[in-house]
């Protein structure tokens, strides 16, 4: 079936694929990123615990893994059925890359998932059965596990993304690892994961500071409510410095390996040097621009010198545009880079001498005319994703989700970067330094400043300050969908960067069966969400168990 130019695909199965698929991995990430954020801070405390022996902290800890424990179920639920869905919905994809994206699943499964299930047992049922250092250790290497875990599943997601460490096999019709080191260590994978991390840690310290807001609001639990506010507020500070390194690093391989992708985040048609960083323009997250406009999109805001800084590291960096990479542009080392209409012609010869190929094997050809279509295939294979191509606009992603995509999450991680540090001010009680916070918090808001209470300035605060901090949860959570949105949209139309279309991954299963699965998943994941919401809600309400030693 790869070889077939005239792929007999239905294209509103591919839809529905693609839309179960990003339904699930919506859900999966509801879950993950609060676990492993809370992962963080349930270890802090049970630290503090072990450090100075005050059942106080003892109380605390169990607090925390209690939420960290609903949330983890459900975490687990979600992603076995993502990973089933490779083999249901995408067995082209899966057949041919198999070799390769399974490694990292399966290494997944078989270390960090037993890892995580081992430990956390010992976290939960262990407190008065194992030793304070070796409970201790069991928390730690719970969070330890479920962030390796995290580690294989990026880097099977950052292989789709770039794609290195194989070889494509004509006989088998595979890709198979010539290397799993270059594939566990490929700088993508080291990137994606260190940004997706840090922006997780965000999440656990949003929730965290939420919950203890709302235990200040209703004046109870105001010991461990401040105690976890000044815990959240470190982890959530340096997360968000980290998260915007990490970040800057992450678009710097984007630049090099993946450049539609940043045009169109960027909504840069016309690419060059010294390129300014759109901060915002208006831009139609509903429709795909012309492709063929000269003009910037209208209204837009930049900032001078920015993107070609953020791509390149020097602010006269040269930067492509979504015109440059479809007609073809010269790189800033000499490198021709050549046209999308040049690439599906080469991908189009790649995928005739592959089926030529085969056809002479099983006729017996001779070694010489084999060897000749090899030659052709291994000069061509680099852009055999494209022969399946019969459009050049067909190499551009959606423009507007990701212009947009990508200015929410930078701009909600500026808010969470200021919110951390107005927090710690106000937690540390710096006198000078917490008064001329709250009053620049009532500038900035509108609203009358209130003095604090002398006892604490947290404790001392309005209400409005605390519903702030809970109205940034569901904030902090579109912020990171964002993020993926960015980075799965910005990758289309591959499945595989360069080497496998979205429409010839898919199974070949009828639309309506995939659409059936479709609603069914939705009622069960919604009906799996509102059932966490329900026991943390009356959790939190119960507040942490107190025992006695």
């Amino acid at each position: 079936m790869i070889t077939n130019l005239f792929l007999n695909i239905d294209s509103s199965a591919v839809d529905w694929a693609r839309a179960q698929f990003a339904l699930t991995a919506i859900y999966h990430w509801l879950f993950v990123p609060l676990t492993l954020g809370l992962a963080v801070i349930m270890g802090i405390c049970e630290t503090c615990w072990y450090r100075t022996r005050n059942t106080f902290w003892r109380d605390t800890a169990k607090f925390w893994q209690k939420l960290f424990g609903i949330n983890f179920a459900m975490g687990v639920a979600t992603g076995i059925i993502l990973e089933f869905e490779f083999g249901t919905n995408w067995s082209n994809y899966s057949w041919f890359v198999g070799d390769i994206f399974g490694a990292p699943l399966a290494v997944e499964g078989i270390v960090a998932f037993f890892m995580e299930s081992t430990f956390v047992a010992v976290m939960y049922f262990g407190w008065k059965k194992v030793s304070p250092g070796f409970h201790l250790a069991s928390t730690w290497l719970t969070g330890l596990g479920a962030t390796i875990s995290a580690w294989w599943i990026l880097v099977a997601n950052a292989w789709m993304q770039y794609p290195v460490g194989c070889e494509f096999n004509p006989d088998t019709m595979r890709n198979e690892m010539v290397s799993f080191a270059d594939v566990a260590l490929s700088p993508f994978a080291v990137d994606k994961f260190c940004h997706t991390v840090i922006s997780a840690w965000i999440i656990g310290a949003i929730f965290v500071v939420a919950v203890s807001s709302w235990y200040l609001m209703k004046r109870r639990e105001t010991k461990l409510a401040i105690e976890s506010i000044k815990i959240a507020a470190i982890v959530g500070l340096i997360a968000s410095v980290g998260a915007a390194a990490t970040g800057h690093k992450s678009a710097q391989s984007v630049a090099e390996v993946q450049p539609m992708k940043l045009a169109a985040m960027e909504a840069l048609y016309n690419g060059g040097t010294d390129i300014g960083l759109t901060a915002v323009a208006w831009v139609n997250p509903l429709c795909q621009p012309d492709y063929g406009w000269d003009d910037e999109p209208p209204l837009k805001i930049e900032m001078p010198y920015a993107l070609s800084f953020m791509a390149t590291n020097d602010i006269h960096g040269y930067v492509p545009g979504i015109n440059d990479i479809l007609n073809g542009y010269t790189k800033p080392d000499g490198t021709v880079e050549p046209s999308v209409d040049e690439k599906i012609a080469r991908g189009k010869q790649a995928i005739a001498a592959l089926a030529a190929y085969r056809n002479g094997k099983a006729e017996g050809a001779s070694e010489e005319s084999l060897n000749s279509q090899l030659s052709i295939l291994n000069t061509n294979m680099k852009y055999f994703g494209y022969g399946y191509m019969n459009n050049k606009h067909d190499a551009v992603p959606p423009i507007g989700i990701n212009f947009w995509a990508f200015r929410i999450m930078v701009g909600l991680g500026c808010v969470f970067i200021l919110f951390f540090a107005v927090i710690l001010l106000l937690a540390y009680r710096i006198p000078w330094l917490s008064a001329i916070t709250r009053r620049l918090l009532a500038i900035v808001c509108l609203l009358p400043e209130t003095e604090a209470d002398d006892r604490n300035t947290i404790a001392g605060l309005p209400a409005w300050h605390y519903w702030l901090a809970i109205a940034l949860v569901p904030l902090a959570y579109i912020a990171s969908e964002s993020g993926w949105l960015v980075a799965e949209f910005g990758r289309q139309p591959w499945t595989i960067q360069d080497m496998l279309p979205t429409w010839v991954g898919v199974s070949d299963i009828s639309s309506c069966s995939v659409a059936l699965t479709f609603f069914l998943f939705q009622f069960l994941f919604t009906l799996m969400l509102a059932v966490e919401i329900s026991i943390m809600l009356k959790q939190i309400k119960r507040g942490p168990d107190q025992e006695k030693e």
